[in-house]
């Protein structure tokens, strides 16, 4: 019986073995599962604050951004910098030190001269804050005195500088590369590109000038052995003074051509037009961030009239205010001063 027996203990084993393993396999999950979901929740604690400022309307094509905003926050936030503005598209973000815990209260004031100062109640996440501004004259548009003037086919102009290249002739060089054929290479360059016979290298450069640059140029073997030769056009490329030409030649002598058009760069602005989107009693176009020289070109009352916008963003009938947005792209918009009106059909 003493066989039976041992074959019994030797099973439980086995089984409480078993137990064993499934037990620190279940604890494995679960440690995994645990540590898991902590890296979710010390992720999802904010490390900053993004929002932005925008104008209070009640239209959303009127809701402009705000920018040079100050931003301030209270309840012991472990801000980077205590000096926060709004940009030029509203935009604003506050790093952090550390992460908080979500949904820790905080309060957000902004302030701007020409609106009503704001204080958001708001708990730490990561979601973003879209702040309104209420200007602080806000009146109601104004009845014009006597008849409304008119404005129509309104369009925005520019300059870009643009770069045109002229033809001026042409240049062309010959140059020879003197070598013997058929002798052997020493084992040390210049060599065939198999190795086996000595070569020789010469170059020629040609210059096209000041302030202009060669295009479309090219080199060819006009004489001698040309199908052992080799031209190395690496800086054959147009747009450059000079050029600089690389050959080798692993037979007899051999004569070579170099030549390409000259081309002198014109610098010139061409006018570009932009069409005003409008809305209501206000228009909105973007231009570029290299425009120059931006006007703007309307009917006033039936007469063509061309208003320079220059730096202070004048018009004699619209308030306007510029924008930039993240690549420089400027966003103009003007409001109708009191007194004049868009003709029915601008859009």
């Amino acid at each position: 019986m003493q066989p039976v027996f041992t074959l019994l203990r030797q099973n439980n084993s086995s089984a409480v073995s078993g137990k064993y393993t499934l037990a620190v396999g279940i604890g494995g999950i679960v440690g995994l599962v645990s540590a898991a979901l902590a890296y979710w929740l010390i992720a999802e604690n904010p490390d900053s604050i993004r929002g932005a400022v925008l104008r209070r309307d009640s239209d959303p094509t009127k809701q402009l951004p705000v920018a040079s905003v100050a931003i301030a926050f209270s309840g012991g936030l472990p801000v980077q910098s205590l000096s926060v503005h709004s940009d030029s598209s509203g935009y604003f973000t506050v790093r952090l030190k550390r992460r908080i815990q979500r949904g820790l209260p905080i309060t957000i004031r902004l302030s701007h001269p020409d609106y009503q100062p704001l204080e958001l109640r708001e708990t730490a996440s990561n979601k973003l804050c879209i702040a309104f501004l209420t200007p602080i004259a806000y009146p109601d548009r104004p009845q014009a005195s006597g008849p409304e003037v008119k404005i129509a086919n309104v369009v925005a102009q520019y300059s870009i500088a643009t770069t045109n290249a002229v033809n001026v002739g042409s240049a062309f060089k010959t140059f020879v590369v003197e070598n013997k054929g058929n002798v052997s290479c020493p084992g040390h360059g210049p060599c065939s590109p198999d190795g086996k016979w000595k070569a020789a290298i010469g170059s020629a450069v040609i210059d096209a000038g000041p302030g202009n640059e060669f295009q479309n140029a090219r080199a060819s073997c006009i004489a001698g052995p040309c199908p052992f030769t080799r031209i190395d056009e690496t800086n054959l490329s147009h747009g450059k003074q000079t050029l600089t030409v690389s050959v080798l030649n692993w037979s007899d002598t051999a004569t070579f051509l170099v030549e390409a058009e000259v081309y002198k760069p014109l610098i010139s602005d061409v006018i570009r037009r932009s069409y005003p989107i409008i809305f209501d009693e206000a228009l909105t176009f973007t231009l570029p961030a290299s425009a120059q020289g931006v006007s703007i070109r309307a009917d006033v009352d039936g007469s063509m009239i061309i208003f320079p916008l220059g730096p202070a963003l004048y018009l004699s009938w619209a308030n306007c205010q510029l924008s930039l947005t993240n690549d420089q792209t400027r966003v103009y918009r003007c409001e109708l001063k009191p007194g004049f009106r868009f003709s029915p059909g601008q859009s």
